[in-house]
């Protein structure tokens, strides 16, 4: 792993490296496997950039150091405005990004850092959805972010604002990929949204600070949210819309691909129902998502439900400080879950206190790990308060 930020003056390195006119993500990648660092790449001789298939006017530039005036007037405005800078050698830096063809080699940051690290969901859509766009996208988005997804888009008009508001309303994790600077607010009637997305989620993107929002920045800034995303949701969308577009990229970076179908008489339900008809995964409820990801993912999500529902202070605090394992054995054992079921009941809502109680035997962390499973499966749902009825 290389190395990751320790000064102002590696950041300077990185932000001039990124600034360099006509250098790519590919090639910029390409450079920093080779010279390991980006005070060796402007180290480097003209010579041994041309060798790495630079061109020479790129290879000059580099070997001049004419982008280190810019990248000082862009550590100024991320001074002003709190942004910071995580680059691809960073621990922080998404580990699933980090392994598609072109990955950025520096991302500008606002708001929870520590949100690049969580299991992520792509949603996207058309800019002008239908009202059923709209409230399918906010209802899937706050379900799949309560049961531990973080909810990525791109705060687009449209289905990307009703995904981040979905998961906002629903007081969990959401990520909104730029097609400009992080300090740039497009569109503008979402100045609110995006103040809100840089305090309780994270506002994120490739390109510098001030970069306005040009067209052919989106196709580029689409491959980042699938790129980091375990899967992407299409919600509505012409045929040829940038959502086919992102849909297309997440199959070929190995990332699953869902769709939310529609009335085929709107040229909206055009892109999804067209996707469910080529092999994506219809999407009715959220559960369809959460069973379709891998095992290890699955897990991280059990464990997570498992804190969830221990924050909200579930259990007695010596059994509630007992549960708090790091991670679980997947799935609670058929017999415990044949229990919760039996227990529970359909019109009427029991108590995580009075479940554990009436079971026994058996730890807090394992009952509440099996509830969330069963959950998971739709098997069982959880009310405010630490409640939890069968479901029908």
């Amino acid at each position: 792993m290389l190395a990751a930020i320790h000064s102002r003056e590696d950041e300077l390195h990185w932000l001039a490296l990124t600034l360099v006119p006509g250098l790519g993500a590919r090639k910029a990648g390409q450079l920093i496997e080779r010279f390991r660092s980006p005070q060796a790449v402007f180290r480097a001789s003209k010579t041994e950039l041309e060798a790495c298939g630079i061109g020479g006017a790129v290879a000059q530039s580099i070997s001049s150091g004419c982008s280190f005036e810019d990248a000082v007037a862009q550590q100024e405005k991320m001074l002003e405005t709190g942004t910071v800078v995580v680059p691809i050698s960073d621990p922080r830096f998404p580990e699933k990004l980090r392994e598609i063809y072109d990955p950025p080699v520096l991302l500008f940051v606002r708001g929870r850092v520590e949100l690049l690290g969580s299991l992520m969901l792509g949603v996207v859509g058309t800019r002008r959805p239908t009202p059923y766009g709209v409230a399918v996208a906010e209802r899937l988005a706050a379900d799949l972010a309560r049961a531990g997804l973080t909810i990525v888009s791109g705060m687009a008009r449209g289905i990307d604002t009703s995904a981040h508001k979905g998961a906002l309303a629903a007081g969990a994790d959401t990520v909104a990929v730029l097609g400009c600077g992080v300090d740039v607010v497009y569109p503008s009637e979402n100045r609110k949204l995006a103040g809100d997305l840089a305090v309780k989620g994270l506002v994120l993107s490739e390109f510098p600070m001030g970069a306005p929002a040009y067209p052919q920045n989106f196709p580029v800034r689409n491959r980042i949210i699938s790129g980091m995303s375990a899967g992407i949701m299409v919600v509505e969308g012409a045929q040829y819309s940038g959502s086919a577009i992102t849909a297309r990229l997440a199959i070929d970076q190995g990332r699953e691909v869902f769709a939310v179908p529609g009335n085929v008489t709107s040229k909206m339900s055009w892109g999804p129902n067209l996707l469910i008809k080529q092999g994506a995964k219809l999407v009715q409820e959220w559960n369809d998502v959460v069973a379709e990801l891998p095992v290890e993912e699955r897990r991280r999500l059990i464990a997570a439900g498992q804190s969830r529902i221990l924050s909200e202070g579930g259990g007695s605090s010596a059994e509630s400080g007992g549960g708090r394992q790091a991670s679980l054995d997947l799935g609670p054992s058929a017999e415990l879950g044949k229990k919760i079921l039996e227990l529970l009941k359909v019109d009427s809502a029991t108590h995580l206190d009075d479940l554990l109680e009436r079971l026994g035997d058996g730890s807090s962390s394992e009952t509440i790990a099996a509830l969330f499973e069963l959950e998971m499966l739709g098997l069982v749902r959880q009310l405010p308060g630490k409640n939890f009825v069968k479901v029908w």
